[in-house]
This record gives structure tokens, sequence and C-alpha cells, in this order.
């Protein structure tokens, strides 16, 4: 019988289960609203490495195993690492990958990556193929930034709309048995792109994946967003959360607003810290579910949640010449302590 639910979804019969999370942010966002989520906040944005793609390599190192450690496993248990970042070939992962002994699968789905590597990770624990995986992704803001747009030593002017990249890492450990908050349905995304070729409008280039991807999650399980407690996108920023909230009613009928959050846009006070529209990056979202939003499942605050982590697919020689930004967005939801009432 296929798993396969509509046309983009999947059904966890299994219900594979989160045994443990692991979050490591930056001190920007460790002294941000969400501060008391995280597990390690750094003193220092180079963690004492030489370089910050360096510091960024050793916090998605350090996240992997530590939710190892967590789950009271060994490296020898995991059967699959899905990892990936936002640095040219996925460099921050391969140099942690090397240094652990799991079969490593490198993943590059932009800001996506946290929940199209849950998904994948889901996916191979429903299909036997593992008794346990990790997925996992990092980000660092003055690596990114010297990658996508300038140099920190330009001092380029930041716009309006523009977002910071979140520093930080984080991970989740899936497996088979116990009681933990477990993963029901995998909707992957489809890319969309809308004409944005600005690299600073990340929100308004992802946000039409973001509205699509939510269309066809419930299109295809037949749920509502009032099923859900909670329905957080990855790092849309306030404009881009503000675009998804109203295309997704005007176009679908969808209201989202009494249960949606997101991420970007909830991790930095964007006045106080001069982060302008708020969050992006890898870490955004994997920070905030590993964190913020793993804790209050665990909590009883939300028993039933949709993370829809959205990605820009772009890169700097496409931008040079004159393309376009594709979005992407994947959604994984989570459910724990029983049906919402």
């Amino acid at each position: 019988m296929s798993k396969r639910i509509g046309i983009q979804t999947v059904k966890f019969e299994t219900k594979p289960k989160i045994i443990a999370a692991e979050s490591i942010v930056g001190p920007k966002e460790g002294a941000g609203p969400l501060k008391d989520y995280f597990d390690i906040i750094l003193s220092d944005d180079l963690n004492g490495k030489e370089s910050f793609e360096k510091a960024e390599c050793s916090m998605i190192y350090n996240v992997i195993t530590e939710v190892i450690r967590k789950a009271k496993l060994k490296e020898t248990d995991i059967d699959f690492l899905f990892a990936g970042d936002l640095l040219n070939q996925i460099s921050s992962s391969n140099f942690a990958a090397r240094e652990l002994e799991i079969p490593f699968y490198g993943l590059y789905g932009a800001c996506s990556t946290m929940t199209e590597s849950l998904g994948i990770a889901a996916m191979t624990i429903e299909g036997e193929f593992a008794d346990h995986a990790i997925a996992a992704t990092s980000s660092h803001f003055s690596s990114s930034e010297r990658q996508f747009r300038f140099p920190l030593e330009f001092g380029s002017q930041r716009k309006p709309n523009s977002q910071w990249t979140v520093t930080g890492a984080g991970a989740m450990l899936l497996g088979r048995k116990g009681d933990h908050p477990c993963i029901t349905y995998a909707t992957t995304g489809k890319v969309k792109d809308y004409g944005i070729s600005s690299p600073d409008s990340m929100g308004e280039a992802m946000a039409p994946a973001a509205v699509d991807t939510l269309k066809q999650h419930f299109k295809d399980t037949g749920r509502k967003p009032t099923d859900y407690d909670l329905i957080a996108t990855g790092d849309l920023g306030k404009v881009g959360r503000q675009i998804t909230a109203e295309l997704l009613k005007k176009e679908y009928g969808y209201d989202i607003s009494n249960v949606y959050m997101d991420c970007g846009e909830k991790i930095f006070d964007c006045e106080k810290q001069n982060t302008n529209s708020g969050g992006s990056g890898c870490g955004c979202s994997a920070v905030v579910d590993c964190g913020y939003i793993y804790k209050n499942i665990l909590k009883g605050k939300y028993k039933k949640v949709l993370l829809v982590s959205t990605g820009a697919l772009m890169s700097t020689t496409a931008t040079l010449q004159g393309e376009s930004i594709p979005g992407i967005a994947h959604a994984v939801s989570i459910e724990f302590g029983g049906v919402k009432k």
C-alpha cells in the first residue's frame, strides 16, 4: 500500500520519533527573545576557531555529537546523517561529517534544509532502512554574508526588508521507539519563482513557495489550519510572513493567522537588535525548531505543530548573471500528547 497521500505528501504509519534535539547559537541570537530555549550559547562568533567557516563547522559537529549523547547512544548506533548548510559544497556539513563515523548524505535546500533533512530522515525510519537517523543543519552570519552578499569589511548599508543570517545549528535524532514527539506527515515542496532578484529580499522570494506547500499540505491531508496548535515557517521575516498569510487566505481561503509564527521574526527583537525584517539562514528554523518549538512540545504547550522551513535557492554566480531567486518550502508535522481539542 502506498504511503503517499494526495500529490506531495507522505503519511508515516510508524510515526518516527524525535528522541532528542540540540541547538547552539551565537551571541546575538543568545541575547534575543528565545535565549532561554537554546542549549548552548556561544560567547564568541568564532567559537575559538581561526575563521567563521571553521566556527560554523564546529557548531554543526557539536550539535550532532551532543544530540547523540542526549539520546544515550553512540555514533555507531546512528545509521544515517542527513545534513547541509549554505556554504559552497556544503563544506560545514562535509567537514563535520569527516570527524564522525556515521554514513552521511549531504543535502542542499538552502534555508529549507532542516525540514528537508527531517522529512528524509523520517522516510528512512518509516521504510525500515534505519533504526536511528539524524537531521541537522547550520548557518553563520559572517560566513554567509561574505559568500552571498558583501564582505563584512565593505560595511554595506542594510535595506529595511533585509534579514540577518542566524548564527546557529540544530540537530534532531530520530528513532522507532519510546514516548517522544512523532512525525506524522511530510509534504515535499515544489520550486516557485515569482521573479524576485534582489538578494536582500529573501522573505518576498520565499513566500510563494511557503504558500504553495501549505496549500498542498492542507489539500493532501484534509487538515485545516485550526487542526494545528502552531504553524511555523522558517525564515520569512516580518515581510515574508505577512505576504504568506495574506496570499494563503486570498488565493486559497486558508486563514492561519491565529496559529502562525515565523522563526525569523521570532528569534530576534528586530527593533532593539537592528535585524530589520528578522532572521534567515539554515540555522534559523533549525535552532527555533530544536529549541523553542521542541521544548514547548515536550512541555505540552503544543500538541500538533506544522514546521515549514523555507529556502531561497540562489547562488552568487546566478545573481551576478541577473537570475531571479527560486524558492522552496518543505513541511513536516509533529505530534505529541494526543489529539488537539
